[in-house]
């Protein structure tokens, strides 16, 4: 008798066990491999064993829906993550009272709320060029010329009519991000309606992480959040 032989009472009772709750054995992979394997070499190697396939198919199939499984969970966790930061930065968005204030926290708080490198309101005006007044404001605000916003949130495709556009390639000037363009991988283009008889608007983000705003993601929250901004612009240009 070898050291790892169980009393004949451990047997029996180990036994009653297994038929008590099968699930003890079903539900261990390793186990249920183990025991197969051993029923196949009992069987011979000219023996097509059945049962052997079907579960490795159906173990090949149990791990591609717990892949899918994780994948959901993840996707689900990543996009309430994202609703979450939507909420916080529209809400603090709309604590100032004052349109200096709201710029000011666009440029500070809201940027770190939702962790991008750089938010811009890009407004297009027939005398677009320098102005001090508007610097003093905020560095967030950028009047350009008339037709900028068009050709800017144009792809390689030529112009776009979405209101989101989502890019891992930034146009290179340095008209919205300055000394920080060449450093931003990402961006986020949100067209503004900013009411009748109003010149075209548009707000971006842009990041230095090449893969947070890219072709192919969901922009529903983004659109969100930009339907709320020019709503908040539509007052303080009333």
């Amino acid at each position: 008798m070898t050291g790892t032989a169980l009393r004949p009472e451990a047997v029996e009772e180990l036994r009653d066990r297994i038929l008590a709750d099968p699930s003890l054995i079903l539900d261990d992979k390793d186990l249920m491999r183990t025991l197969v394997s051993a029923s196949e070499r009992g069987m011979g190697d000219n023996i097509v064993d059945l049962r052997g396939l079907a579960m490795e198919r159906l173990e090949a199939r149990l791990d591609r829906l717990e892949e899918t499984h994780r994948a959901v969970i993840a996707a689900a966790y990543e996009n309430l993550s994202g609703t979450n930061q939507i909420h916080r930065a529209i809400l603090r968005m709309l604590d100032p009272d004052q349109f200096e204030g709201f710029l000011r926290n666009l440029g500070t708080d809201v940027v770190q709320i939702l962790n991008v490198d750089a938010i811009k309101l890009v407004l297009e005006s027939p005398e677009a060029g320098p102005d001090p007044a508007l610097e003093r404001i905020s560095e967030v605000l950028r009047v350009v010329p008339v037709g900028f916003i068009e050709t800017y949130m144009s792809s390689d495709r030529g112009p776009t009519t979405r209101q989101v556009l989502l890019r891992q390639s930034i146009p290179q000037t340095d008209t919205l991000y300055g000394a920080k363009a060449p450093d931003l991988r990402s961006e986020a283009c949100m067209r503004l309606d900013l009411g009748a008889h109003r010149m075209a608007g548009m707000l971006v983000m842009a990041t230095e992480n090449p893969h947070m705003f890219k072709p192919g993601q969901g922009t529903d929250l983004l659109a969100f959040f930009a339907g709320i901004f020019e709503r908040s612009m539509r007052r303080w240009l009333a």
